[in-house]
């Protein structure tokens, strides 16, 4: 961009990005729409990109846009940031976009609850909550997550990170499951075929290595990307799965499903946030630490009826 350029064109541009409509940014800004038109057309000459183009009775980004898009909302969301008074925070007038990295079971027992907490306290935020992917460790550091909830492992040393609760892992079968006939041991609970939740699509994990350490193996007929399909498939089938504690008393009453303790030693599920130092004493994300900490503090992981 010109040296001279206006960098209000910048809050103009993330305006545009996100809505990907001229009115729908003129709305954002309370601008006029021919002022955002105007202002799109400096926009333009300034990039040497059309930025936006009409599709149909739509608007949309052209590759060069989308590839500014992560960066222009990161300048913005930094300015907004620096000039923040520090320390001083009203909910109820703060306008921001927080994006969270969590699996779907925290989007799910955490991300619904915040939702309803910032509908109701800061009606101008807007979360974007995204799933758990390869290559996620260095999404904090370079600004693309506000914040990760989960089990924290592969992260950058500079991270920060807050523990928020701790859960264990059960198994789950549909109600009537011929396992729940007798007790569950591990050589019952080895010979029944099994489905896993696996975002990298793995068929291997710590509950074959125990089983291993006892001259037993399972079979995993299927990795799912979820915990939610997981609990799917397990709901229609003599499928077995395992589940966060919390996200079983969440499902099995609707899903028509049975709970039960997995007869190994696992290692506890140490959830928790991180965040990058940049955050640290930011009061809008201090608030959302907050709001995530209460509603981790409010989940029930105590033991299944």
């Amino acid at each position: 961009m010109h040296s001279r350029l206006d960098l209000n064109l910048l809050l103009a541009l993330d305006a545009l990005l996100e809505e990907e409509s001229v009115g729908g940014a003129a709305d954002r800004l309370h601008l006029s729409s021919p002022a955002m038109s105007r202002t799109l057309a400096r926009i333009r000459r300034a990039l040497g990109d059309p930025v936006l183009v009409r599709s149909g009775r739509r608007m949309v980004p052209t590759p060069r846009a989308l590839a500014l898009r992560e960066d222009v909302r990161r300048l913005v969301e930094d300015a907004r940031a620096l000039f923040a008074p520090v320390g001083v925070l009203d909910p109820a007038t703060l306008e921001r976009t927080f994006t969270l990295l969590a699996d779907d079971a925290l989007v799910t027992a955490i991300g619904m609850r915040l939702l309803e907490r910032i509908r109701a306290e800061a009606p101008g935020v807007s979360l974007r909550l995204l799933p758990e992917g390869p290559g996620d460790s260095l999404l904090l550091r370079e600004g693309t997550v506000d914040l990760e909830i989960g089990v924290i492992t592969d992260r950058a040393p500079e991270t920060r990170v807050a523990h928020l609760l701790t859960d264990d892992n059960v198994g789950v079968v549909r109600r009537g499951h011929p396992l729940l006939t007798g007790p569950i041991t591990p050589e019952r609970y080895a010979a029944a075929e099994h489905v896993t939740a696996s975002r990298r699509g793995r068929l291997h994990g710590p509950i074959d290595d125990l089983l291993a350490a006892r001259g037993l193996r399972r079979r995993v007929v299927a990795s799912v990307p979820s915990f939610a399909a997981a609990l799917l498939a397990t709901a229609g089938s003599d499928l077995v799965c395992r589940t966060p504690r919390f996200v079983a008393r969440a499902q099995i009453e609707r899903l028509g499903l049975a709970a039960f303790d997995i007869p190994l030693d696992l290692p506890p599920l140490t959830i928790a946030q991180a965040w990058h130092p940049r955050n640290e004493a930011d009061p809008a994300h201090r608030w959302l630490r907050g709001r995530v900490r209460e509603i981790a503090a409010a989940l029930d992981t105590g033991p299944l009826p």
